[in-house]
């Protein structure tokens, strides 16, 4: 890792995978807090049946909320692709397999009693089997993000050109089949691919706005003008339009991500990166919690701030459960025990590199 952290981007050789990159840290953060807040908002406004300002935001974030998270997913594949199959899936398919079934088990134990209420046990017991098809709540990332890895490597020997059309095609169409894997899958292969097959661009992108800090704020302050007038205007979500403002927002975000890097500010958001899989796992728990209590006292009348107010505590309250974890040596909770790896241990094994 260079002083700016970019060096390190462009020599993606194997010795150096697992140095950290400090736009990508900033990137990812941002990625999950947008993550974080939209579930939040979301969920605060269906309980609550008002929407409120922060509406607004995760409409202006929805075209790219994803692609860009997707996109950063794929960066570092080329590095790892060609590594023997035992130790792909190892990294690949039981890392995020690992993460799935154990928060899905810990969600599903907070959430049994009220699917009970409504349903009986025995629908919980089904809709726990179930979540192995179909991806329970929040999980679904990292439930998608294995069958990404696994059929990029099967079609590496595809040209690549090739397989990027038949995924924008598939993006472009607006799948719905009412089946997440199918349909996300669909939505967001192509952001992952493009990743993967132009990562080069993507960091010879970063080494620009960080070259060229002015105008870089100049684009970005175009696409922010481009991005919600379409977004006003209810066409963002048309086909081509999806996909060209998912690209958009994804490069943008990258921008941000270096002109943060490059001028040191908002550490917190490079912190929530460098633990991005901490808050996705964990967020769930903080946010219902707030969220419900927050509604039920009405303290705050607000609802886009109360709104608010559960998306920091999402985040926050996440990054404390770890905390709280590691302090009594649950470690499993975020970090995969040795029993449930299926290759040879890295010598410095670290969560994130995983991703």
């Amino acid at each position: 890792m260079t002083t700016n952290g970019t060096a390190a981007a462009t020599d993606r050789s194997a010795g150096n995978v697992g140095a950290r990159v400090d736009w990508v840290d900033y990137a990812k953060g941002i990625c999950i807090i947008m993550v974080v807040m939209m579930h939040s908002v979301l969920g605060v406004e269906k309980a609550a049946d008002q929407t409120g300002f922060m509406h607004y935001v995760v409409m202006f974030a929805k075209p790219f909320r994803m692609p860009d998270f997707f996109l950063i997913s794929g960066l570092f594949l080329s590095v790892v692709i060609d590594r023997d199959w035992r130790t792909y899936l190892d990294r690949k398919v039981m890392h995020f397999a690992y993460f799935y079934v154990l928060w899905v088990t810990i969600q599903f134990g907070f959430k049994a009693p009220s699917l009970a209420a409504e349903a009986g046990w025995g629908q919980v017991g089904f809709a726990y089997l179930e979540s192995f098809i179909e991806p329970f709540g929040t999980l679904w990332f990292i439930y998608l993000l294995p069958i990404f890895f696994v059929v990029t490597k099967l079609t590496r020997n595809v040209h690549p050109l090739v397989i990027w059309l038949i995924a924008a095609s598939l993006e472009s169409a607006h799948v719905t089949t009412g089946w997440t894997v199918i349909d996300e899958f669909c939505a967001r292969f192509v952001y992952f691919y493009t990743g993967y097959v132009l990562a080069s661009y993507v960091f010879a992108l970063s080494d620009r706005a960080r070259a060229q800090p002015a105008l870089a704020l100049l684009g970005l302050g175009l696409w922010a003008s481009i991005n919600g007038g379409l977004v006003a205007l209810d066409i963002s979500e048309w086909p081509i339009v999806s996909l060209a403002l998912g690209f958009a927002g994804a490069c943008a975000i990258i921008v941000t991500g270096t002109l943060l890097a490059r001028a040191h500010w908002l550490g917190f958001l490079r912190f929530c990166g460098e633990h991005s899989i901490v808050i996705y796992l964990a967020f769930f728990l903080p946010m219902a919690a707030t969220r419900t209590l927050l509604l039920r006292f009405e303290v705050i009348h607000d609802i886009g701030l109360v709104s608010l107010i559960v998306t920091a505590v999402g985040v926050a309250g996440s990054l404390l459960i770890w905390r709280l974890a590691l302090a009594a040596r649950a470690n499993f909770l975020f970090e995969r025990p040795d029993a449930f790896w299926i290759a040879p241990k890295k010598a410095a094994p670290a969560l994130q590199a995983a991703e």
